[in-house]
């Protein structure tokens, strides 16, 4: 909520009243002695009046304050426009006699026709600034003099600033020393030119500062890169090779997902992978430096001072040069390996190439060495295991033919069941025989006695050979016991001999794959010495070289003027 601003309450005089009240001075008429008198006179009756002790009670704040009685404020304003009616026509005679105004007179702003308005705007405005003016005109003569507008209305939010301001220090101010010399328009037009002239020194200065570090800092270092590229840089030629990894195809013919991948790229992608990784490894570096000296040719002095290698090298800088001179890249999607060699002669980057290759072909070969080697000592333990157990169930089935007395179950069966059949034959004739004589009223006794014995007889045979059969002779052993052991020893044989064969089979399965190449190296594109050097190249290099030099800059200069505004903000 905003309240009003309360304005400062003033105490009125006479005086005050008569000059805010008063005329101008050409509409004045001057008055004798005696009317002075008089208006003095009826001045102090209505003051007196004012203050009288019967005066109505104070209105409130929602209620209005009666108005003054009209004959008391006229004859208040008639007597002070009395008496300051002298001063002011003699000033005016003073004026027509043709004597020079003084523009802080008070009959000069009186002339000006202010209205009461201004007149206490002037009032509050030097109250403002410190001043304590006796009148409204004196008001507005100090204000001029100090340089003020005493016209000037202020907002509520300035009022109550500058009474917050009271119990603050504040500030004097400086006068204002008006200049004695007039400004014309040539003079404006000159001092105009001379800031143009400024801004455009100005300007010129940061152009020139800015080309002079762009060449120092861009320019400078990109020719220096340019000129050893173009001049100094000793050629380097790359020789280009690819070669693919395969796979033999078993002879065995696998399955599973084993035989799903054999025929594709995802069977040698770790072989290729395993090749590329020892391509660039010490190992490989150190093997070429031993068959075709890697770091005599590059510690050459034919060879520029930044691509040389040092006499006194270490392994590791000779190391850190051959992993910039062969590049070894492979494409999983084609099972591709690429291979870059660079050298500062052609026959030595072919030489290289080469032996690179012939290291990488016997590292495949050695890869699947020792997988041969344990798949062909895996097939001779087996053959000699199923061997030695068919050894032991041949001794078995000898044995037990050599306890038993019976070379075969199966004949020493179907020689008795012949024997029982040809008895029972008989047996029955015999039988036959019997009845016939029976059927005689009176048969021959001796007859049939003989018969008699001889069915008693056959029958006690074919019990004894089926005795045998069954229950066991003098040996405690019967034929179907010994028929039982047999067949088993004789299955246990058959089955350690079909072992015994599979063995075998499986051991000249791995000595066949043992003998021949499982995994070969085979390459796509030979090396072949090139006529013409592939590194540097120089523009590509100077322009990587100003990029990155720019770039530099750039950064720099960023980080100085954030810094700077920081520091300064």
């Amino acid at each position: 909520m905003t309240t009003k601003a309360r304005a400062k309450k003033y105490r009125i005089r006479r005086r005050d009243v008569a000059d805010s009240l008063a005329l101008p001075a050409g509409d004045l008429v001057l008055p004798d002695p005696d009317a002075e008198l008089q208006a003095d006179n009826a001045m102090e009756q209505a003051m007196r009046s004012a203050a009288s002790p019967e005066k109505p009670p104070a209105p409130s704040r929602t209620e209005k304050a009666p108005a003054p009685e009209k004959p008391t404020m006229q004859a208040a304003a008639n007597a002070a426009a009395q008496r300051t009616a002298k001063p002011r026509m003699a000033k005016a005679r003073h004026m027509r006699k043709g004597s020079k105004p003084d523009p802080d007179s008070d009959a000069a702003i009186l002339a000006e026709g202010l209205t009461g308005r201004q007149l206490r705007i002037a009032r509050r405005v030097a109250n403002r600034h410190g001043l304590d003016p006796a009148s409204d005109i004196e008001a507005v003569r100090m204000l001029r003099k100090k340089g003020i507008d005493p016209f000037t209305r202020e907002t509520i939010l300035d009022l109550v600033s500058d009474k917050s301001r009271k119990n603050l220090p504040q500030t004097v101010p400086q006068p204002q020393v008006a200049s004695p010399e007039v400004t014309t328009e040539a003079d404006i037009a000159r001092e105009v030119r001379k800031i143009q002239q400024d801004i455009a020194r100005r300007r010129r200065l940061k152009m020139t500062l800015l080309v002079a570090r762009l060449a120092f800092f861009v320019l400078l270092p990109t020719a220096l890169a340019g000129y050893y590229f173009f001049r100094m840089a000793t050629p380097m030629f790359a020789t280009h090779s690819e070669f693919v990894i395969q796979q033999a195809e078993s002879q065995a013919g696998p399955g599973g997902l084993g035989g799903m991948f054999s025929g594709t790229m995802l069977a040698t992608t770790q072989d290729a992978v395993a090749v590329q990784s020892y391509l660039t490894s010490r190992e490989a570096m150190l093997r070429l430096d031993a068959d075709l000296g890697f770091r005599d040719h590059f510690s050459s002095p034919e060879i520029d001072a930044l691509q040389r290698l040092d006499a006194d090298a270490t392994y590791e800088d000779a190391y850190d040069i051959y992993r910039k001179r062969v590049k070894i890249s492979f494409d999983p999607t084609e099972g591709i390996v690429r291979m870059e060699v660079a050298a500062a002669d052609p026959q030595t980057s072919k030489a290289f190439s080469e032996a690179l290759l012939s290291y990488a072909e016997q590292q495949v070969d050695d890869l699947t060495q020792r997988l041969r080697a344990d798949q062909m000592r895996g097939a001779r333990e087996s053959f000699d295991d199923a061997e030695t157990m068919v050894q032991a169930a041949q001794t078995r089935v000898l044995d037990l033919q050599q306890a038993r007395g019976v070379l075969s179950a199966d004949l020493e069966v179907s020689s008795l069941m012949s024997q029982i059949s040809t008895l029972e034959v008989e047996l029955n004739t015999e039988k036959l025989r019997l009845q016939e004589l029976l059927v005689n009223a009176q048969p021959n006794q001796s007859r049939v006695a003989i018969l008699e014995g001889n069915i008693a007889r056959l029958t006690r045979l074919i019990e004894d050979l089926r005795g045998q059969m069954t229950e066991g002779g003098s040996s405690g052993a019967s034929l179907a016991r010994i028929s039982g052991e047999l067949v088993i020893a004789q299955a246990d044989l058959e089955t350690r001999q079909l072992m015994l064969s599979q063995a075998l089979q499986q051991l000249e399965t791995a000595r066949i794959e043992a003998n021949r190449q499982v995994r070969y190296l085979s390459t796509s594109v030979s090396p072949i010495a090139p006529d013409e050097a592939s590194y540097p190249r120089a523009f590509e290099n100077t322009f990587l070289a100003f990029l990155v030099f720019a770039g530099i800059y750039l950064m720099i200069s960023l980080t100085a003027s954030i810094l700077r505004e920081q520091v300064s903000s």
